[in-house]
């Protein structure tokens, strides 16, 4: 496990897949599941207000905007 101090003071502590099982507990897991819907839907709702989404291309490693083209 690693220790992060953010610049507010605030220590994060960041757990490695290896560590995972071990470390976080089912109500742990269940919320990021929450987190992982959350951000589902918030791209699908922009996807559907046609607002540009950023993405990241892993090949590329690159960071990147999605427009969605208005159609007649």
């Amino acid at each position: 496990m690693t220790t992060v101090s953010t610049k507010s003071g605030r220590i994060i502590k960041v757990v490695s897949r290896e560590e995972e099982k071990s470390t976080l507990t089912e109500s742990d897991n269940e919320m990021d599941e929450r987190a992982v819907e959350a951000v589902k839907a918030a791209i699908n709702k922009a996807k559907i207000c046609k607002k540009p989404i950023a993405g990241y291309d892993e090949k590329k490693k690159q960071a990147y905007i999605e427009y969605v083209l208005l159609t007649s």
